[in-house]
């Protein structure tokens, strides 16, 4: 049977709730594997498992209730090892990794940032904001359009504007906000975000992190901020002396 393995945690953690379960259909019972200063929060792992909402529910479930009382480090949905020998074997030989991510982690908490333009309002911006662009349309406009050249070149322009203004955007909004943060991850690209950047924060600075948040959303009409958090800091269980992920703030 493979074991499917929730999160990190340390061997002095306290005692999961009794009758705990997690993936699978019926609920596979979690049990707790240790391995010197380490242990595993597992269950069986389940045949077929797919990340339906009841199954990434149950995750979550299980994380959040071991990361009450103490930190964990976070495995994301659908980790699966051989067997639990295999699980204690990678505690066994990255013990000073894992020690070392459960003390950064430690009281801290993830907020994943995505911002996006407001099309319509990005154009009105990059147009206000550039003399050549505003020029160039109104020759267009008093020439009945103008030539499919001049339409094209104009489109061009206003997209390499966009485009720009978009690394702009992203660098302003991760300014604003790293500087509350114990750490960033930037996220994988994916079309239609400018950004997509994780912050690893303190929980008893996440009011003043959430309300900086609002104050880049508000000042910013022509953007889309979307803040995803608090979570388990799964983009940070990797980061450490060995190989940062994720750059350092403070």
């Amino acid at each position: 049977m493979s074991t499917y393995v929730y999160g990190i945690v340390a061997s002095s953690h306290p005692a999961l709730p009794d009758g705990l379960a997690g993936v699978g259909d019926p609920a596979l019972p979690i049990r707790v594997l240790e391995e010197g200063a380490l242990a595993a929060v597992v269950s069986d792992a389940p045949e077929g498992l797919r990340p339906k909402r009841r199954e990434l529910l149950a995750h979550q479930a299980v994380l959040a209730e071991a990361g009450a009382d103490g930190c964990v480090l976070p495995m994301r949905f659908g980790s699966v090892a051989p067997d639990d020998s295999s699980v204690t074997g990678v505690l066994a030989e990255r013990t000073e990794h894992y020690e070392e991510r459960l003390r950064a982690l430690e009281n801290k908490v993830e907020y994943n940032i995505k911002a996006t333009h407001v099309e319509e309002a990005v154009l009105h911006l990059v147009m206000a904001e550039n003399p050549e662009l505003r020029s160039l349309a109104e020759a267009n406009r008093q020439a009945g359009g103008g030539s499919h050249e001049q339409r094209l070149q104009l489109g061009e322009m206003v997209a390499a504007a966009v485009k720009t203004k978009e690394a702009e955007d992203a660098a302003d909004v991760q300014q604003h906000l790293e500087s509350l943060a114990a750490a960033t991850s930037v996220g994988p690209e994916s079309t239609g975000w400018l950004l997509n950047v994780s912050f690893l924060v303190d929980r008893d600075a996440a009011a003043g992190f959430l309300e900086t948040a609002e104050e880049v959303r508000k000042g910013r009409p022509h953007l889309e901020l979307r803040i995803n958090g608090p979570l388990p800091p799964y983009s940070f269980v990797e980061p450490g002396p060995a190989g940062p992920a994720g750059s350092t703030t403070k």
